[in-house]
């Protein structure tokens, strides 16, 4: 039972109105070649009844003749015989009558059910092309009216297609985004060479500069030619490095070693 109502499921989607109508059609007109044939079968076989009955009353008439022509010369035997075939004659053109009438009443039968037909062949093929005609204008407009509405499944594809590519290019505008994010943070390293933070590249050469100071600072003190240096940038400086103050001058005997000239 399930099988046979999948199956009849299966078919009711694929059948065509229009194409059952028309199968039904060409059928009832086969049917109508049949009836028609049987007709012109019916009608011939009547035919030849009839020449066989007026073949055997010409034969009939012929014995006639020839038992009144033995009776006139005085051959009573030849016109007894004559006359049994005559009679014999007429016993088998009374069965083709029988089978003649017969025949008529069938084709007159069959001509009248051949004529119905045909009107009912002629109702259909009409009632056939309005019906194809109201389907086709019904399914043209049911058509039209789920494009319009967007629940066709041709239109369902193509809005499908449309969702799937505005959420791949909002994923890709998030991504290109999210990206350079990244990039500007230092959170990802750029391999290109093309991108990079201004300010941080000034920051970074402003502090390779100042270690440069501080540690010309450190030699000096160690020298004893100026003050320890300064660690820390001087707030209001604009990032600028405090330039070393020079070192008092300090007596010049005192740096001198024993066993050196004035």
């Amino acid at each position: 039972m399930i099988f046979k109502s999948k199956a009849n499921k299966a078919l009711d989607k694929m059948e065509d109105p229009r194409e059952t109508l028309d199968y039904s059609y060409q059928r009832q007109l086969e049917l109508l070649q049949k009836v028609r044939r049987g007709v012109a079968d019916v009608a011939t076989s009547r035919k030849r009844v009839e020449l066989q009955v007026n073949g055997l009353e010409q034969q009939a008439r012929r014995y006639e003749e020839q038992g009144r022509k033995a009776l006139s010369v005085g051959r009573e035997d030849l016109a007894r015989e004559a006359l049994q075939r005559r009679s014999n004659l007429q016993s088998q053109m009374a069965d083709l009558k029988i089978q003649h009438e017969n025949l008529q009443a069938e084709e007159e039968k069959l001509t009248t059910a051949s004529q119905r037909l045909q009107a009912k062949v002629d109702s259909f093929r009409t009632k056939k092309e309005t019906i194809k005609a109201t389907y086709t204008a019904a399914e043209a407009q049911t058509r039209i009216n789920e494009a319009f509405s967007g629940i066709s499944e041709e239109m369902g594809d193509v809005g499908l297609a449309i969702q799937r590519a505005e959420d791949k290019t909002a994923q890709m505008q998030a991504r290109a985004g999210a990206i350079d994010e990244l990039l500007a943070s230092g959170a990802l390293d750029d391999y290109s060479g093309t991108r990079g933070d201004d300010i941080q590249a000034e920051l970074d050469r402003m502090g390779g500069g100042m270690d440069v100071e501080l540690e010309l600072a450190r030699m000096k003190a160690e020298l004893g030619q100026g003050p320890a240096p300064k660690s820390a940038i001087e707030p209001g400086q604009g990032g600028q490095q405090a330039a070393p103050q020079q070192a008092q001058p300090q007596n010049t005997q005192q740096l001198r070693q024993p066993g050196e000239g004035a």
